[in-house]
C-alpha cells in the first residue's frame, strides 16, 4: 500500500489528507483516505465527508458515474456521440474563434468554480482575458464569496483576510456570525473547542436567529430577527463609542472616515438596536464590551451574512466594528470570513472573477491591467467591465453572450432563477461542459461535454480559509481519457493562439501544472 499526501476537496478548511493507495498501473486503487497529522489545518483530524472522501473514486464509480471521453451533440435534439479529444479540441476552437469574429469578445463567457485548482483557475482567466480578449468570466464562489470580497476591499483596501486558524487559539473572545462552524466547518469547531478547554476564560459570542449546535456552545446567543445583522452591529459600535470603548488611537493612526461613520450609527442606540433586532438592550451591551474591551477579539463569519442581498454591507459593518475598538492586525484578532469551497479563495487571488484580476488588482484600474498585461506578455487588456455570474446568464438568455465554458459547476441545478438559466443555455449557440461526472442537469444542456480529472488524479494547488497554500497530488490515473483542467484549456487556447497571435510566443506553452506560473 502507497500513501499520497493531499489536500481534501470539499471545503475551505483545507485539511491535509493521505491517499491510501493499492495496485499498480491501471490496476491501482483509492482503499482508504486518513487525514495527514502534520498538516497545520487540521493535524490529522477528518469530519465525517473527509473520512468518507475515498468512496467518490472506487473503481465501480470510476467506471460507472465518470465521464470518460469527450462527446459532441450532432444537433440539440440528438443525443452526445464520443469524439476524439483532437477533433474536439479544434471544433471548439473554431467555434469560438467564429462567434468571436462575428460578435466581438464579449459574446463568449466563462463560468468557472471554486473546486478547481489554482492552476486552473489561472489558465481559464488567461484565455478569457488574455487571448479571447472578454473579462467575461465568474465563479460560482460569486454566488457565495462576493460579498465578503466587496466587504474586505471596500474596508481594508484588498480581499485579503488579515487572520489565520492560529488566531482561534489566541483569541479571548470569539465572535462568530452568520456561521454553523459546528456543522458547516466541524474541524475548525474541534479546535475551538480545544482552545476553550485550554482557555475556560474565552468568551463566546454567536450571532444566529437559530439555536444551533454553536449557539448552543455560546457564552452569549444573540437570536436575532432573520436579516437584522446591520442593526446589530451598529448598535454595538454605538454602544462602543458612547461607553468609551473604541480605540481612539488606532483610529487616528490607521484609519480614515471614522466622523462619517459615528455619523451613520448615532441613531442606531443599544435600545433601536434591540427593537430592530429582538434583542434585549442588555445583550447588545454585553456583546459590545466583550468584544471591544477583550484583549483580542476574532470575529467568524460565513453564509449568513454572505447570501444577503445586503450582504456586502453586513461584511463591512462587521469589519468596520474590528477597525473601531483595534480589534484587528495582532494575535486572536481580526475579521474572519470563512470560505465554503475548497479553493474559492485561490480563485480570487488569482483573479478568476469578473471584478477581480490576478493578486487582487482591479479590472477597473488602468495600472493594474497594465501590469497584469505586462506579466502576461500581452498588447493589453480588456476594459470593458465583465459580466458576473447570474448578468452572464441573463446576457445569454437575451442573445448578448452566444457562448458559455461551464467548468466544474452546475448551473442549471445550482444557479437562482433556474428559468432564466435553462433558457440561457437553450439560447447559447455554443455550451461547452468540462465536468468529471456523468448524469448532471447542465450535461442535457451541453453542445459539447469534456471529461475532466478530479481530486485524486490532479496535481497543483488550493488555497484554504487562512490564505495557506496546500498541495494537491494525484493518487491515481485520470479516469478513462479525463484530462486535468488546465490541459483541456490549454489544448484549446493553442488552436486559439494561431488565429489570434499568429507567429507569436505561446501563452501556454505547458506540459507540467507547474509551468502555468
Amino acid at each position: 500500500m502507497r500513501s499520497t499526501r493531499s489536500t481534501c476537496p470539499y471545503c475551505g478548511v483545507g485539511c491535509g489528507v493521505l491517499i491510501d493507495t493499492a495496485g499498480e498501473g491501471d490496476a491501482t486503487r483509492v482503499v482508504g483516505v486518513r487525514g495527514d497529522p502534520d498538516h497545520p489545518a487540521n493535524f490529522g483530524r477528518l469530519c465525517t465527508k473527509g473520512s468518507t472522501l475515498h468512496l467518490t473514486a472506487t473503481p465501480l464509480v470510476r467506471q460507472q458515474q465518470r465521464l470518460l471521453q469527450p462527446a459532441w451533440r450532432p444537433t440539440r435534439d440528438d443525443a452526445l456521440e464520443p469524439q476524439d479529444w483532437d477533433t474536439t479540441t479544434r471544433r471548439i476552437a473554431e467555434q469560438l474563434l467564429a462567434i468571436r469574429a462575428e460578435h466581438g469578445p464579449d459574446a463568449i463567457g466563462f463560468y468557472i468554480s471554486g473546486q478547481l485548482l489554482t492552476e486552473d483557475y489561472h489558465a481559464f482567466n488567461k484565455l478569457a482575458r488574455g487571448l479571447v480578449g472578454t473579462n467575461n468570466i465568474d465563479s460560482n464562489s460569486r454566488l457565495c464569496m462576493s460579498s465578503a470580497v466587496v466587504g474586505y476591499k471596500q474596508s481594508l483596501g484588498a480581499d485579503a483576510p488579515p487572520t489565520c486558524y492560529e488566531d482561534l487559539e489566541r483569541a479571548d473572545c470569539l465572535f462568530i456570525a452568520g456561521s454553523n462552524t459546528a456543522w458547516a466547518h466541524p474541524i475548525l469547531f474541534r479546535r475551538i473547542e480545544a482552545a476553550r478547554a485550554a482557555r475556560p476564560q474565552m468568551k463566546i459570542i454567536v450571532v444566529d436567529p437559530r439555536r444551533t449546535e454553536t449557539a448552543e456552545f455560546a457564552d452569549l446567543h444573540l437570536a436575532i430577527k432573520p436579516g437584522s445583522d446591520i442593526a446589530l452591529f451598529h448598535g454595538m459600535l454605538h454602544a462602543a463609542i458612547w461607553e468609551g470603548w473604541i480605540d481612539a488611537d488606532f483610529i487616528e493612526r490607521h484609519t480614515a472616515g471614522f466622523a462619517e461613520l459615528k455619523a451613520l450609527v448615532r441613531t442606531m442606540t443599544p435600545s433601536e438596536s434591540a427593537r430592530l433586532t429582538g434583542l434585549k438592550e442588555a445583550q447588545i451591551l454585553q456583546a459590545a464590551q466583550w468584544f471591544a474591551q477583550s484583549p483580542s477579539t476574532l470575529s467568524l463569519y460565513c453564509m449568513g451574512l454572505n447570501q444577503s442581498s445586503s450582504g456586502a454591507a453586513k461584511n463591512t459593518a462587521l469589519i468596520n466594528l474590528h477597525l473601531a475598538t483595534g480589534q484587528i492586525g495582532r494575535a486572536g484578532a481580526g475579521p474572519f470570513s470563512l470560505t465554503g469551497q475548497p479553493n474559492a479563495m485561490g480563485g480570487r487571488e488569482s483573479g478568476g472573477m469578473a471584478t477581480l484580476l490576478p493578486g487582487h488588482r482591479d479590472p477597473g484600474n488602468a495600472a493594474h491591467r497594465d501590469e497584469v498585461a505586462a506579466l502576461w506578455g500581452v498588447d493589453a487588456m480588456p476594459d470593458q467591465p465583465g459580466k458576473t455570474a447570474v448578468e452572464l446568464f441573463q446576457a445569454a438568455a437575451r442573445g448578448e453572450v452566444k457562448a458559455l465554458w461551464i467548468a466544474c459547476t452546475n448551473p442549471a441545478q445550482s444557479m437562482p432563477d433556474q428559468a432564466l438559466v435553462r433558457a440561457a443555455l437553450e439560447r447559447c449557440e455554443l455550451v461547452i461542459l468540462q465536468e468529471a461526472f456523468s448524469g448532471t442537469a447542465t450535461a442535457a444542456f451541453a453542445d459539447v461535454v469534456l471529461p475532466a480529472a478530479t481530486w485524486a488524479e490532479k496535481d497543483g494547488t488550493v488555497t484554504n480559509s487562512e490564505r495557506r497554500i496546500s498541495r494537491v497530488r494525484a493518487a491515481l490515473s485520470p479516469a478513462g481519457e479525463s484530462r486535468a483542467d488546465w490541459r483541456i484549456v490549454r489544448d484549446v487556447a493553442q488552436r486559439m493562439e494561431t488565429v489570434l497571435r499568429p507567429g507569436r510566443p505561446s501563452l501556454f506553452d505547458w506540459e507540467t501544472p507547474e509551468q502555468p506560473w
